[in-house]
Order: structure tokens, then C-alpha cells, then sequence
């Protein structure tokens, strides 16, 4: 499978006519969007309201059709044995197909380029020698600066040609990295599309990993699903959770690239922080506490306890007559609603209008014909408020929260069976906060007052959730995120062996079950494709301690000289700065890695030495190409050369061995082409 490079324009060169082909699907592409732009929609609208909503959407399609300059608008080439049918073809009637990352058609209506998630797009991904799916030849282009510069071709059905690993793919998956993160549209690997698309209807669980591009694989499970249904989630919506800013700023250029606009990214503190602002921190173990999943039931009571059956009958005036309802019918309202355990602002709505049933009963007994309007009269009726008042008051759910961590004995009763009388004090505020406002909420306050929120009134739900880095969340935090796609479905993607909070989950059964899908297909990414052998294998050692029976990645990536352990025995930071020059003189770019606490020294040896850095989520640049990262932030990130500096700092930055291993793991992972180790400290012992 030799790939061919070429600079000759004759019209029998295979390359000039791909680049010719480019070329008219640029110019097909620019048609498309002036189309777009020359629409005409004065005469087609009834009101304002619905010209505002197709402006919208035309601008939105004509965002879509731009033509980025350096990303190929096409990647590869399907030559299929025989006339696929047209319906699945995208109205095509060849059997010559474009792959690229969107639908271009020319000015009549056939396809010059065909969408990456297409049915007949598939094969590019899935064929092989053992199964061809019909297709003769299979070809890569390679591209430089976005110039066509090369293509490879691949004949699945020829007994004579030898397998061979592609080329071109390598250098993609290899292509140094600047700037955030890019689709892997051109790399996708056979056991990733597999995942990628895996139907709406279910939620799917991607455990990963270092390397094995599980966050790429569930931002184009996005991609594809939006291809898939789109009427569907432009009704319900998108979204997709990290775990920090710095994360969601790296991956936020995806599926803009893919052409998707419309879907939203959020940390889950920005999710659950709507009601209050988080000003507080809590200690790692009332933060565990806080996030048990006990905390739902001790929520669940707490609620549940403003509830008092009524001892008085409610007496309604109605001009000259009056409507007597005893408190034993009341007092079984009451359980009625309770038994049917519906949200309890739900509850609080449908009593008054309970009571004013059976007054229009009366009513109706007596020889009346009362309507509706009557009914709802009678339960805004003083009488009937009051009654409502004193069996089911409203409940504010961050008051109910503030009472929790404020009030022993509140907290005791609410607890009793659950929490151990030293987890009660765990989670007691020393100084109780006068007000809503004055607390300073922690970010597992925030969780507790969403989860009591749903229990007031339902959380709406969207039609498909993406969470990555899964593993870092607490069984409370599950339950928020899950709140959020109760009627949908969800991408679960994460490494339960770089869980570093002291709550990370132990299982993903543990973790689906709290999210409330249970039942979800959990996969699992073994092959690695960008962290070089050496390096994974290094970072490897630390498996057994941190995640046993967890299998190792196996990186395919054969990177010779890829790792260096060095011991610094003339002053760290000089070694460090040294380390970080030789990097730079690679093409791409660089991550210096070191403990939180290590950052001011090595930020101010940077400086010293002239050097300028960025921080993390802030975009490299060709002039600008070295990044300082707090060890904490550095999960999701990739570099391609990555200095780590003292190692056995990182462990001890964390509350235990365990999670500080997790950590180091995190660190050592971050690296696309070449890692340095760089040590004044023993190092751990697990690194052997």
C-alpha cells in the first residue's frame, strides 16, 4: 500500500485529478453557502416571530457551509464493486464516493462529497481484506497545510497485494499537535466506529485508557447522532459535560469542525450552581459524605417531614352556604399523594385542588351544577390555603439544605439508620450561615440543594448527555448529571484508573447505576493509537496499585527513545527549564507537568530564563507553544512532548498514596511523541 506524492499537472496524474476534484468541491461548497446567503425569506414568513427563527437557522447553515482553509474537505475514497442503490448513496448513482466531514452536492444535485456518517461512508471505517463490504479499493489522502500532497490506496479484493499498515494514518494519528484539540474523523479505527454509531436509544459506557481516544470517539458519537436524529435532539438537546474549563476549552473546536454548532458544554458545578453561588470548599472527607448516595434518602426525608396530617375539618364560604370537608378525608389526600410518591411541589399543587373536588361534590349533592372555574375558585379559597399550608407547605430547597448542615438535631433525625454519628458532624457547618445568601455553599452543597430541587420539581431532560471523566464523579453528582437525561440517553466516557478525587468510582456498574442506567453496554478501549509503547508501558507499573485486574493499554505506536528518566543532581528547576528548551526544538507542543505546589518556582524559573508560557486552556500557538500545568488540571490534555517534574511531589500533593499514584499515572500519560522525567526525589517505588 505505497503512498504516492506527485507535483505534475497532466490530466492522466492520479493526483492532479483528486486535486482537480478538490478544487470543484471547494467551488461546490462556496455555491452552497451563497445559496445560503441570497435567500430571500420576506415572502415566506407569516410573523416576525417565525422570520426571527428562520434567520436563525440560515445563519446557522451558512456558519456550517464555511470552508476551513486548513481542514481537507475530504479525506478519503471508496471505490465500490458494484452500483450502490441511490437511496443509501445520498441520492449519489456512481460507485466512486468521497469521504469527508461534510455533504457537498454540485448545482444539480449530486453529491461531490459524501458525509463521514452516512450509511455508505461506513465501510472507510469498517472494510477489510477478510471483509471487503464491496469495496474494491479503499484511498487515503494526505495533506499538508490543507493541500492534497499524497494519496494511498489499499485493494481489499486483490489476493496479491500484502496487508500493510497505512502511512498516511500514522502521520495523521502522529501530526504534532498546536492548538486545541481536532476531530479524528480521517483516523477513526474499526472498534471506535463501532461506538460511535451505536444507536440513540441506549446509553453507552467507554471505559479508556490513556491514548485510546475515548473522548474523541464520544464527541463524534455526538456528531453522529445529530446526522442520525436530527429533528429529534434540535427538539430535546445536546449536551456535553468535562470536567474543568481548561478540558472543555481544549475539545470545544470538535464538532464546530464537524459542522455541529448547536451543542453546549458545561462542567457539572455549572449545572448544579444555578441556585446558589459556591464561595466554600469542604474537607475531602465531608465532600465524600456530601456525595454518598445516602444523601438522596436523607434529602428524600427531609422533604418529606413538612408534612402533617390535618386534625381540623376546612369550612368554605360560598356567598350564603357553607362546605364542610372533615380532616379524616384531608388525612387520606394527604397519604394518597404520599403513596404515590410524586415531586412534592407537584403535590403541593394538586392538594388545594383535591379539596376543592370534593367540596364541588357537595355541591353537586346539594343540587348545584358548579363548572371548573367554581372548582378553582374554591381552591384558592382562604380556607383551603391555609388547610394546604398546614399539611404540605411550600419548601425551599436551599433553605431546606441550610436547616440540614446547620441544625444537629434536624440533621440527626433525618439521618437516623443512614449517617453514623460521626458522619453527621462531618458534615456540620462549624458556623452555622444566618441566610441562604451569606453561606458559603461548597460545591457538594450545590449538589445536594439540585438533588432537593428534583424533589420539588423534575429536572428537564435532554434527548443526549456526553460526561467525560466520569470516573471523578461523586454517586450524588451521577444523580444530577442523570437527572439530566432521564427520558434520553447517555455517553459515559472515563479511566477508572485516573480517578484522583478521594469519592472517583470504584466500578461502572456502581457508577450507571447511580447515573439511573443500569442498564448501558459498557465498552472498553485497550488499543492505543497516541501515547508512544515506551511511555505507556513506563506509566503501566503504576496499574497494579491503582486499579488492579484493570487491563493495560496496548499502544501500537513503536516510538524508540520516547522516554527519559533523569535525576536532576544540580538544582532541579535549571534541569527542568533545560528539559523544557529540548522539547521545544520539536515541531509542536510542549506541557511542563509538575506538582500544584511546584508551579509558582517553576513559573518563576521560566521567567528568569526568558521564557514565556501559557496556561492551561489558553491556546498554543506556532509562537507561543509551551504550556505550565498544575498536575490537578491536567487530566483530558495531551501534549506532544511533556517534561514531568519531580514525580514523587505529585503523590505527595494528594490526601493519600492511592490517589496520588492515580495522579501520577494522569501525568505520565499526557505525552503524543516524547516524555522527560525529571527527578531530584527517590522516585516512587511503583515506578520500579
Amino acid at each position: 500500500m505505497p503512498a504516492h506524492e506527485h507535483e505534475s499537472d497532466t490530466t492522466t496524474d492520479p493526483l492532479a485529478h483528486e486535486r482537480a476534484h478538490l478544487a470543484a468541491s471547494r467551488a461546490a461548497l462556496r455555491a452552497m453557502r451563497e445559496d445560503a446567503q441570497a435567500l430571500d425569506i420576506r415572502d415566506v414568513t407569516a410573523n416576525w416571530v417565525n422570520a426571527a427563527v428562520l434567520q436563525a437557522q440560515i445563519t446557522d447553515r451558512i456558519k456550517s457551509l464555511a470552508d476551513l482553509a486548513h481542514t481537507p474537505l475530504f479525506f478519503g475514497r471508496l471505490d465500490y464493486l458494484h452500483v450502490v442503490g441511490a437511496a443509501q448513496a445520498e441520492g449519489a448513482e456512481g460507485e466512486q464516493f468521497y469521504i469527508g466531514r461534510r455533504h457537498v452536492h454540485d448545482a444539480g444535485g449530486d453529491p461531490m462529497v459524501i458525509d463521514w456518517r452516512a450509511p455508505v461512508s461506513q465501510p472507510f471505517y469498517r472494510a477489510s481484506r477478510k471483509d471487503p463490504l464491496d469495496v474494491g479499493q479503499r484511498r487515503r489522502f494526505g495533506y499538508t497545510g490543507g493541500e492534497l500532497t499524497a494519496y494511498e490506496d489499499e485493494h481489499l479484493t486483490d489476493p496479491s497485494e500484502a496487508a500493510q499498515t497505512s502511512k498516511l494514518l500514522q502521520a495523521e494519528i502522529e501530526r504534532p499537535r498546536v492548538g486545541p484539540m481536532r476531530d479524528i474523523v480521517a483516523t477513526i479505527q474499526p472498534e471506535q466506529d463501532e461506538i460511535v454509531r451505536s444507536g440513540l436509544g441506549g446509553t453507552v459506557c467507554v471505559q479508556g485508557g490513556p491514548g485510546t481516544g475515548k473522548t474523541a470517539v464520544g464527541l463524534h458519537r455526538v456528531a453522529y447522532l445529530l446526522y442520525a436524529h436530527r429533528e429529534r435532539l434540535a427538539r430535546t438537546g445536546t449536551l456535553v459535560i468535562g470536567p474543568n474549563k481548561s478540558f472543555l476549552h481544549y475539545i470545544e473546536q470538535v464538532l464546530p469542525a464537524l459542522g455541529e454548532l448547536e451543542v453546549k458544554q458545561a462542567t457539572v458545578d455549572d449545572l448544579v450552581t444555578a441556585q446558589v453561588e459556591v464561595r466554600g470548599t469542604d474537607e475531602a472527607r465531608a465532600a465524600v459524605v456530601k456525595g454518598d448516595a445516602r444523601m438522596a434518602e436523607v434529602l428524600r426525608r427531609a422533604i418529606r417531614s413538612h408534612v402533617t396530617m390535618p386534625t381540623e375539618p376546612v369550612m368554605v364560604v360560598r356567598g350564603s352556604r357553607r362546605w364542610r370537608v372533615p380532616a379524616y378525608e384531608i388525612e387520606e389526600m394527604v397519604k394518597e399523594l404520599l403513596d404515590r410518591d410524586m415531586r412534592y411541589g407537584a403535590a403541593h399543587e394538586a392538594l388545594p385542588q383535591r379539596i376543592a373536588h370534593a367540596v364541588l361534590v357537595r355541591m353537586e349533592e346539594a343540587g348545584e351544577a358548579p363548572d371548573d372555574r367554581v372548582q378553582n375558585a374554591v381552591a384558592r379559597n382562604p380556607a383551603v390555603k391555609a388547610a394546604v399550608k398546614a399539611a404540605w407547605p411550600a419548601v425551599d430547597p436551599s433553605k431546606l439544605v441550610l436547616r440540614l448542615l446547620s441544625d444537629p438535631e434536624f440533621l440527626a433525625a433525618q439521618t437516623d439508620g443512614l449517617l453514623t454519628e460521626d458522619e453527621q458532624k462531618t458534615i456540620l457547618w462549624a458556623r452555622p450561615a444566618r441566610s441562604v445568601r451569606s453561606a458559603k455553599w461548597s460545591a457538594a452543597d450545590a449538589v445536594l440543594i439540585d438533588e432537593a430541587n428534583d424533589l420539588v420539581a423534575r429536572t428537564h431532560s435532554l434527548g443526549h448527555v456526553v460526561i467525560d471523566e466520569a470516573q471523578d464523579l461523586s454517586p450524588m453528582q451521577y444523580r444530577a448529571v442523570g437527572r439530566r437525561c432521564s427520558t434520553g440517553s447517555a455517553t459515559v466516557l472515563g479511566d477508572l484508573a485516573q480517578g484522583t478525587t478521594p469519592w472517583s468510582t470504584q466500578s461502572w456498574e456502581q457508577a450507571l447505576h447511580h447515573l439511573g442506567k443500569p442498564d448501558a453496554m459498557v465498552e472498553e478501549l485497550t488499543a492505543g493509537f497516541r501515547v508512544p509503547r515506551e511511555v505507556i508501558a513506563y506509566a503501566s507499573r503504576l496499574l497494579p496499585v491503582i486499579s488492579p485486574g484493570l487491563a493495560a493499554v496496548e499502544s501500537v505506536r513503536e516510538s524508540p527513545g520516547s522516554l527519559s528518566v533523569r535525576e536532576a543532581a544540580d538544582g532541579l528547576d535549571a534541569a527542568v527549564v533545560a528539559a523544557c528548551v529540548e522539547s521545544l526544538r520539536q515541531e509542536g507542543s510542549t506541557g511542563l507537568i509538575a506538582a500544584d505546589a511546584r508551579i509558582p518556582a517553576l513559573a518563576e524559573a521560566l521567567t528568569a530564563a526568558g521564557h514565556t508560557y501559557l496556561s492551561p486552556g489558553q491556546e498554543t500557538t506556532a509562537e507561543s507553544r509551551l504550556t505550565l500545568v498544575p498536575a490537578s488540571l491536567a487530566k483530558g490534555l495531551e501534549y506532544d512532548y511533556v517534561v514531568l517534574d519531580e514525580p514523587a511531589a505529585v503523590v505527595d500533593g494528594e490526601p493519600d498514596e492511592r490517589t496520588g499514584l492515580r495522579r501520577l499515572y494522569v501525568a505520565l500519560t499526557r505525552a503524543v511523541s516524547g516524555l522527560i522525567v525529571l527527578h531530584s526525589a527517590p522516585l516512587p517505588a511503583q515506578l520500579g
